[in-house]
């Protein structure tokens, strides 16, 4: 258990659960210090203050401390606001900047970084640069004002990556800063924020730091290269992903900087929160069940998954489903390749996301041939998500990359087999489904490597076999994932022995 003044830690994201999110980042930001908490450490967030937060009616209230931040040659104006993780003690202090922050509207296209064209395409504000420099000097300028004192300053992709860089290069000598360590964590190495190398001038750093040792990247400046370098020590959400990306397959360029600092490089899973991840509890499903009782709610939980799309009632038809940002990391474009044949075998199919207009024509092509097994909604529901996860007997996601995962951890905990691609996270968490882990109890799903529609299917193939074939099997495999733990509490832990490398 954490305690004493060199336990405090400081966490700044763009997204935060409760407050604002696209994706996965956001659950680590909420969920991490809520678990660090709950083993003494002394906590406290970050984040911007999103028209989404006011809409959505956060408690929040102002402490009455305004910021002054220098933006070029003009001084933009902000103040900090407060509020309090869902149900935990942990503040959390937002940035207010109405101009930067209060433009997000999805009933107008309109999100946390992007906004949506009039022909349909997804574009980068153009001033992303100049509104996340502005976070960064924020998130220094209230450990100042609300005299935080963080031994650890946790910070989160691009959007964060300039703040080692202004705490190393202005702050440092000022009182409260001298002792700060900070951890740069990569959650997805492909969304590097790259601007144009004018956008320098906006930083009011030295243009010394313009060079391909530090912020240039190939004519650009580079914020989450800016994270890599000047950062203490570096994360990434998995073992092997902190592998892939210092290869060229996975490394999208940065591979060479991360391998020159592989020594203070590490990789730590995602964890799941099951206070709302957990078929014994989930107040969304049909019917709750643990691994004991798996036998009898989960059949429940089918036959309600089957009637919400239309899809025959058939107890021991094996349903298939994939819950996903629609776009090529998913493997969407892979599951749409061997659909056919992979439907042909008797099985039902349900999708459940948003993404590129090419998967969504190519999904409702697919309902459309295959109307008694196929179930589609294009958009985004948690609910149906969770009850997608309790009902469906097999998860697939074959990614083409995939830093850490959730899905397939809330699908072991569900009791639903997920198939793979080996890579990243899915690599660190699901053990294939040999005869040989089968019969030590290790195995918790089926895996490949080759990323084609052959290896999906030979992959699916397996599965179906032993769905079929051996039901006493199938049933020790799902329950072999049900028990494993993959809590926060146990992340939580981890992180506090990398946090104790980089503050010794």
């Amino acid at each position: 258990m954490a305690n004493g003044p060199e336990h405090k830690l400081l966490l700044a994201s763009s997204e935060v659960v409760g407050f604002a999110k696209t994706g996965g980042l956001a659950d680590v930001a909420g969920a991490l210090p809520r678990a660090l908490a709950g083993r003494g450490w002394e906590c406290a967030i970050i984040l911007p203050l999103y028209r989404g937060v006011r809409a959505a009616k956060v408690p929040l209230e102002p402490t009455g401390l305004e910021l002054s931040i220098p933006i070029g040659h003009r001084i933009v104006k902000g103040s900090l606001w407060r509020s309090s993780l869902p149900g935990s003690p942990v503040p959390v202090y937002l940035v207010e900047q109405p101009d930067y922050f209060e433009r997000d509207d999805p009933a107008r296209g309109r999100g946390l970084y992007q906004f949506t064209a009039p022909g349909g395409q997804k574009r980068d504000y153009p001033d992303n640069c100049e509104r996340f420099i502005f976070f960064s000097r924020a998130v220094l300028e209230a450990v100042r004002l609300l005299e935080l004192r963080p031994s650890i300053l946790h910070l989160n992709d691009w959007q964060t990556g300039l703040v080692p860089v202004y705490l190393r290069e202005m702050y440092r000598k000022q009182p409260l800063y001298g002792s700060i360590r900070t951890l740069f964590t990569i959650h997805n190495i492909a969304y590097q924020g790259q601007f144009w190398h004018w956008d320098m001038l906006l930083t009011g750093l030295d243009w010394k730091l313009f060079n391909p040792s530090q912020l240039e990247f190939y004519g650009q400046l580079n914020l989450l290269k800016a994270g890599i370098v000047f950062s203490d020590y570096i994360s990434t959400v998995s073992p092997t992903y902190a592998r892939e990306i210092q290869t060229p397959y996975y490394g999208c360029g940065l591979q060479g900087v991360l391998s020159e600092r592989r020594e203070r490089l590490s990789g730590i899973v995602n964890g799941v929160d099951y206070s709302l991840w957990n078929p014994a509890t989930d107040s969304r499903l049909a019917a709750n069940y643990d691994a004991d009782s798996v036998t009898m709610g989960k059949p429940v939980c089918k036959a309600a998954l089957q009637r919400r799309f239309n899809l025959p009632e058939e107890s021991r038809t094996p349903l298939l489903a994939m819950v996903a940002r629609l776009v090529e990391q998913k493997g969407v474009d892979l599951v749409g390749k061997a659909a056919d044949a992979l439907l042909r075998k008797n099985v039902q199919l349900v999708v459940l996301g948003e993404g590129d207009r090419i998967y969504h024509e190519m999904l409702l092509s697919l309902r459309a041939r295959f109307p008694d097994r196929v179930g589609l909604m294009l958009g985004f529901d948690e609910a149906l998500a969770h009850q997608i996860e309790a009902g469906a007997d097999i998860f697939l996601m074959p990614s083409f990359y995939e830093p850490a995962g959730l899905n397939q951890l809330y699908s072991i905990k569900y009791g639903t087999v997920p198939i793979v691609r080996a890579t990243g996270g899915l690599a660190d968490t699901i053990t294939d489904c040999t005869p040989e882990r089968l019969a030590a109890g290790t195995a918790t799903g089926f895996s490949f490597i080759a990323y084609t529609p052959a290896a999906l299917l030979e992959t699916a193939d397996r599965a179906l076999v032993l769905y079929r074939q051996h039901p006493e099997q199938w049933l020790s495999l799902m329950q072999t994932g049900m028990r494993q733990d993959w809590s926060w509490d146990r992340i939580a832990g981890e992180y506090e022995k990398l946090y104790a490398r980089i503050n010794p």
